[in-house]
């Protein structure tokens, strides 16, 4: 079963065309509109599925990226693109909102920006808060209680408020009693229900429902409250002070209770910073943490809400007794004049440690093992201002031999179970202030990539204080993610070095454990080695037979930065004479593409510490065809044969690369076949741009066929270029005559399954039934007749209960026509056949679905054609509603439908029902005879 293939050529020169795009949609959406004029939005309800998809038109055939820039609220997709030319988003949320752009573009001309607006429809649950004013008035004989109750929402579009007083609608100042206005700070999200000078009837059940008009059939929401005389705001007491202290490893409760509140308040723990930890038990009030840890400190928050008032909270700040980190200084000069230790002058010692509570650290100082004796000349600074807070200062005046010695400061939690800490600091004549060097042969460190690394600082002096790293040349962390790192033996150790890490290093003194002096300093240079970087790291040269080539392999990037040495192998064998290497490049050159010398050719690039490779791909080759996507009217039908051909264009990529292209392989396969039909075609000239056709015949509807194109030149055959063919409904314009959907594309001509209901329709074919199915219903092919048309129908059998309704909706259509007549074939065969259904659905400020056909029952086991007249008065939709009848015997199915502008045919068209449309202003129709011409028209479009 060969092809018969017939072809010729029309050649025309069309250099290029530039990318163009229209935005249109086939997801969930509410409803899409023209806004101003400009503007096209799609609307589409939150959590519902939004689909869009960008027509191109273009040759060469155009790249789609997807972007979003920021709506009314948007999260950070703008960030990101999509390569696709459907965008497609599962569950849209609010912060999906925005402006969707499509960006077409094949490098001739500008680019294709088409763009539309995303708006996300929503309407959250609303919260109802009472508050309450007191004012005396003419002093105690009277008393005024004004309450306010508060209804707050979350809405797109802004929500309409109705406040109701049981089964009563309040309306504002109705009575003088009421009040209903909204805050000027929260417009359109807040309505304020105020009872002025409560009166007894003012005690009832109030309810705040919101709406936002069924748009997106989102259903109105609703809160209530009840107002008593006992309706009164949280009040809270707690078991413990404000701050806690407590030892590590206590078992600690607080308890936090409820003193008022009407309704019942509800009580939460919380924790800051950060989640409640792990150890920790919530039980009505009472919070208790287990074995408490230093990092359980924090603020506990008790708070109480009912919606009265504002809510109650307590708050205890829990301190876990901790210390840490103790260090001390060495001040030689307190006045700061000299920076070595002397007799004769002032020293002050400096002990701190970090704590919690910092405040109650008690320091106590020992000289050589006994408790410092305080005089006249020894003085104890428990809060030395000129460090940080609670720092204790041992100052000596007048510095004697005799005071020289060990000195020791003790820190204290007196009555808690914290051990001490303490720091030793020895005064003599060796205390001396440090020094800073770089050992000989340091101050530069070479290393390769991926090794180890140490950078050593030489510190002297008694005692020697820790040593600071950090980065000077980048304000970039060091290693360890943080700016510094601290060494107490003046190396700092880098593991697994990479590029990034080269630059200047300085160490430098403490301030701390040591002498409280400036810092001394010094620098190392690190330098990381790395391999070279090169391009291209692959690149396809084409050439023409005979002309000659040159091939440059360029270091862009490496430590050192030079190469070396350079190797050349040619399909893996290495060339006998690698030319001179130049400073950061190598080059080869071939004198002339052939056969021979055309294959692979690889450049190794070594600046003594890598290897980095470039490819060349050199050839003769010709470059893929290009196919033209956008030919008019593909599609030439032969109803007669059922069998179809197809118009097949392209054009040739950079033909004059290399030698002229004398002819095509072409190579045509049925995609359900495995055998492939072959043919040359010839040419007669070639040059950039020019369109090329051929003429696929014979091709069977509605199979889809793969298509090979293999350019081939007096090299030999150059590179493939592939796609597929698929049955396209033909369209003719201005005045087409059938543009009848069949359903034989997956796309099913833009019909959508609709979420609302019980189970869908499903498309099939005699080949792709169920062999098991109900027999006694259902088509056994479609209205053709042949084994691969489709049809679409739904499944009686179970899961599917009496009643159950699958419906199937069209895309949207605006109007431009005043009448329209929908025909279709029918299938209802089968004793237990419910219903099918024809809507239509007509979208003005909210969709209205009128059913305009209807038929039930068994109806044999054949096709029958159904013409139906509509008269939308607005943009329209068609919905076919099956339904299932009492049992499984009752299959339904539909084929070949078609929507045409005007009258329907004047002949008897059976059980047609038609009537007129709400808002339409034409009256019902009953009649059995209808005609009119076809204008209008559903297709598929397949690809």
């Amino acid at each position: 079963t060969g092809l018969l293939l017939v072809s010729f050529f029309t050649s025309f020169f069309l250099s290029t065309a530039p990318a163009q795009a229209q935005i249109i949609h086939a997801g969930q959406a509410c409803v899409v509109k023209e806004d101003n004029i400009s503007e096209r939005v799609y609307t589409i309800r939150e959590g519902d599925t939004l689909v869009l998809q960008c027509l191109i038109t273009g040759h060469p055939r155009p790249q789609v990226r997807w972007t979003k820039t920021a709506g009314s609220a948007s999260d950070k997709f703008q960030e990101t693109s999509v390569l696709n030319e459907t965008l497609r988003i599962e569950k849209i949320q609010r912060l999906q909102g925005g402006r969707y752009y499509c960006k077409a573009e094949n490098g001739v001309g500008v680019p294709a920006i088409k763009s539309i607006r995303v708006d996300v429809q929503y309407l959250d649950e609303p919260i109802l808060t009472v508050h309450q004013t007191i004012s005396d008035v003419r002093g105690s004989f009277y008393q005024e209680k004004t309450v306010f109750l508060r209804c707050t929402v979350n809405s797109n579009p802004p929500a309409r408020f109705i406040w109701k007083r049981g089964a009563e609608t309040l309306s504002h100042s109705q009575d003088n009693g009421v009040d209903i206005y909204e805050p000027l700070y929260t417009q359109g999200e807040t309505k304020v229900l105020k009872l002025k000078n409560l009166r007894p009837q003012d005690y009832a059940s109030y309810t705040c429902q919101v709406s936002v008009r069924n748009v997106c059939s989102i259903p109105d929401k609703s809160i209530t409250f009840q107002l008593t005389n006992t309706t009164a705001p949280p009040a809270l007491k707690l078991s413990v002070n404000e701050t806690l202290v407590a030892n590590p490893g206590d078992n600690i409760t607080m308890q936090c209770s409820l003193m008022g509140g009407d309704p019942l308040p509800e009580l939460v723990w919380s924790h800051s910073p950060g989640p409640m930890p792990p150890n920790s038990l919530v039980q009505g009030g009472n919070l208790t943490i287990w074995r408490i840890r230093v990092e359980d400190s924090g603020y506990y928050n008790c708070t109480a809400i009912n919606n009265v008032g504002n809510p109650a909270k307590k708050t205890v700040n829990l301190l876990v007794r901790s210390m840490k980190n103790a260090t001390f200084q060495i001040t030689p000069d307190v006045i700061k004049e000299s920076e070595t230790i002397q007799l004769g002058q002032d020293l002050k010692l400096s002990c701190h440690v970090d704590a919690v509570p910092q405040e109650k650290v008690v320091y106590s100082w020992y000289k050589n093992g006994k408790p410092a004796r305080f005089s006249d000349r020894l003085l104890i600074t428990r809060n030395d201002p000129e460090f940080p807070p609670v720092t204790c200062s041992l100052e000596i005046i007048d510095l004697r031999f005799s005071d020289y010695g060990t000195y020791l400061c003790v820190a204290t939690f007196q009555g808690a179970p914290i051990p001490d800490l303490s720091v030793e600091v020895n005064i003599s004549s060796e205390t001396v202030p440090p020094t800073i060097s770089v050992p000989k042969g340091q101050s530069t460190i070479t290393v390769r990539e991926g090794s180890r690394a140490e950078l050593q600082c030489e510190v002297r002096g008694k005692p020697k204080p820790p040593i600071i790293w950090s980065r000077v040349d980048k304000e970039t962390p060091m290693p360890s993610g943080t700016m510094t790192m601290e060494t107490y033996d003046g190396k700092l150790r880098l593991e697994s070095v990479s590029r990034e890490m080269s630059g200047t290093y300085k160490c430098q003194t403490a301030r701390y454990n040591g002498f409280n002096i400036r810092p001394r300093e010094a620098l190392v240079q690190l330098n990381v080695q790395f391999p070279p970087v090169v391009e291209p790291s692959f690149q396809d040269v084409r050439q023409g037979m005979g002309r000659g080539v040159a091939l440059r392999c360029t270091m862009l990037k490496g430590s050192p930065m030079k190469v070396a040495t350079s190797v050349w192998r040619f399909n893996g064998t290495l060339l006998a004479q690698p030319l001179a290497e130049q400073q950061d490049y190598s080059e080869l050159k071939v004198d002339s593409v052939s056969r021979e010398t055309s294959g692979s050719y690889e450049c190794s690039i070594s600046n003594d510490v890598g290897v980095s490779t470039c490819l060349f791909q050199v050839s003769a080759k010709a470059y893929s065809p290009e196919f033209y996507y956008d030919t008019p009217n593909p599609t030439l039908s032969q109803r007669q044969s059922k069998n179809y051909s197809y118009v097949l264009q392209w054009t040739q990529k950079e033909p004059d690369a290399v030698d002229p292209v004398l002819k095509y392989r072409l190579e045509v396969r049925q995609l359900t076949q495995r055998n492939i039909v072959q043919t040359f075609i010839p040419v007669q000239k070639m040059e950039k741009g020019l369109l090329l056709e051929h003429i696929l015949p014979n091709l069977k509807v509605p199979q889809s066929y793969e298509v090979r194109l293999t350019p081939i030149t007096s090299f030999g055959a150059g590179d493939m270029a592939a796609r597929i063919i698929r049955y396209m409904e033909p369209i003719s314009y201005p005045n087409p005559t059938d543009n009848t959907c069949r359903f034989e594309d997956e796309k099913i001509c833009g019909f959508v399954q609709d979420k609302m209901d019980n189970f869908d329709w499903t498309r099939q074919n005699a080949l792709t039934q169920n062999p098991k199915r109900t027999v006694n219903t259902g088509p056994p092919t479609d209205i053709s007749g042949t084994p691969e048309g489709y049809y679409m129908f739904i499944e009686a059998s179970r899961p599917r209960v009496t009643g159950d309704k699958a419906r199937l909706i069209s895309p949207l259509y605006n109007i431009t026509a005043k009448y329209y007549c929908v025909s279709f074939y029918y299938h209802m065969y089968g004793k237990h056949i419910g219903s099918l259904n024809l809507l239509v659905r007509v979208r003005n400020k909210r969709a209205i679905d009128t059913q305009v056909w209807s038929l039930s029952g068994n109806r044999g086991n054949m096709w029958q054609q159904a013409h139906v007249p509509i008269n939308p008065p607005g943009p329209f939709q068609i919905i076919f509603e099956g339904v299932r009848g009492t049992s499984y015997e009752g299959d339904i199915a539909i084929d070949d439908v078609t929507l045409k502008k005007g009258d329907c045919p004047r002949k008897p068209v059976g059980p047609n029902k038609a009537v007129a449309l709400p808002g339409s202003g034409v009256p019902a129709l009953h009649s059995p005879y209808l005609s009119g011409p076809l204008t209008f028209f559903l297709y598929v479009l397949l690809r």
